[in-house]
């Protein structure tokens, strides 16, 4: 943890909200909006298609945007990396930001079915309030997806629940940090379902999400690299097909949108270091770990989860609620600090 952000002065620069309803800390007071925001954000507000691809309705252009927090299992880091990330001197300025959830509800490193309950609580909130127009964007704090499952959550995490509950059929996964950015063209998946679920069609819905949101972030003609399934992306048909039946024919169909440089069957073991050298400014994965691990190898510390495809923008730190260093004051909140600033960026 970065030791200088601990009791630093409060901004002025930012309002946080904390409703009635959830409990807070003592040691963060809401602050003042900003008298003159530092940038129009107003004005990247104004059309009425979604950042990340989606048609959505037209946002009142007036008020100061608003960003959801939700707390994630209280039993985690994610209230306490909350708390550091919104007492950052690197907070963007001209937003508010709402938390999200109960931190009474669970003690730290002992989660249990409160503790689960409340974090789902938290989301199901956060999407009543973008669907209703009052927040303009969500950050999702840490969840333990088994302990979600265990108290009725049926999805395999918090990207699927978001896709269902604004009934997105079109939607991805995407990690972003200091060195690399990854889309998935499949998600939490058992690894022996992968090439049964690799088509085309999703390769090619998930290579335009990705082209889409790095548009979106200034890069007008992104160079996309699209790995291969098998070693060696799959050498001409000897370990295997995928890449010669599926995948080529799916980046000839990306190409022929005009969206991105779409380039592969790219080397899985060879592509990211590429594009970490700055030849690529993404990798299309094909399936979780191959793309998770050379990101969190490189950046831990500032990834971020995006989901593509909703009509307000949702992101999320990339790591868990780590249970067994909660409440230590170990924890970094880097990431969830990077996850805040993008939810800014996109809204």
């Amino acid at each position: 943890m970065d030791p200088h952000w601990v009791n630093k002065p409060q901004s002025t620069k930012h309002k946080i909200i904390f409703p009635a309803i959830f409990t807070i800390p003592t040691r963060l007071a809401p602050r003042a909006p900003p008298a003159s925001p530092e940038r129009k954000i107003h004005l990247a507000r104004e059309s009425t298609v979604s950042p990340l691809g989606n048609q959505t309705a037209p946002t009142d252009t007036s008020r100061v945007p608003r960003i959801l927090i939700t707390l994630g299992d209280p039993a985690g880091v994610g209230p306490e990396v909350i708390d550091l990330a919104l007492a950052s001197p690197d907070l963007p300025a001209g937003f508010d930001f709402e938390i999200l959830g109960d931190r009474n509800a669970g003690i730290p490193g002992k989660p249990d079915a409160r503790s689960a309950a409340a974090s789902l609580a938290a989301l199901q909130e956060a999407v009543r309030r973008l669907k209703d127009g009052s927040a303009d964007a969500v950050v999702t704090g840490p969840v333990s997806k088994e302990g979600l499952q265990a108290v009725g959550f049926p999805f395999p995490g918090q990207t699927e629940f978001f896709a269902d509950a604004f009934g997105v059929a079109d939607y991805g996964m995407l990690l972003t940090g200091a060195t690399l950015s990854v889309g998935l063209a499949t998600i939490h998946e058992p690894l022996a379902r992968v090439p049964e679920l690799l088509t085309g069609e999703r390769i090619t819905r998930i290579g335009l999400l990705t082209a889409a949101f790095l548009q979106k972030r200034g890069i007008r003609q992104p160079r996309i690299a699209v790995a291969g399934l098998n070693p060696h992306a799959g050498e001409n048909g000897a370990f295997g097909t995928e890449e010669i039946d599926i995948i080529a024919p799916a980046i000839r169909s990306l190409n022929a949108t005009n969206q991105a440089i779409f380039t592969g069957p790219a080397v899985p073991d060879a592509v990211f270091r590429d594009a970490a050298n700055g030849q690529f400014d993404a990798v299309l994965a094909m399936y979780h770990d191959q793309g998770l691990i050379p990101l969190k190898l490189l950046d831990f510390d500032t990834a971020v989860n995006v989901t593509l495809g909703l009509p307000k923008p949702r992101t999320s730190p990339d790591h868990g609620t780590a249970f067994s260093i909660a409440g230590k004051n170990l924890a970094n909140p880097s990431s969830m600090l990077a996850a805040i600033k993008l939810a800014c960026e996109l809204a």
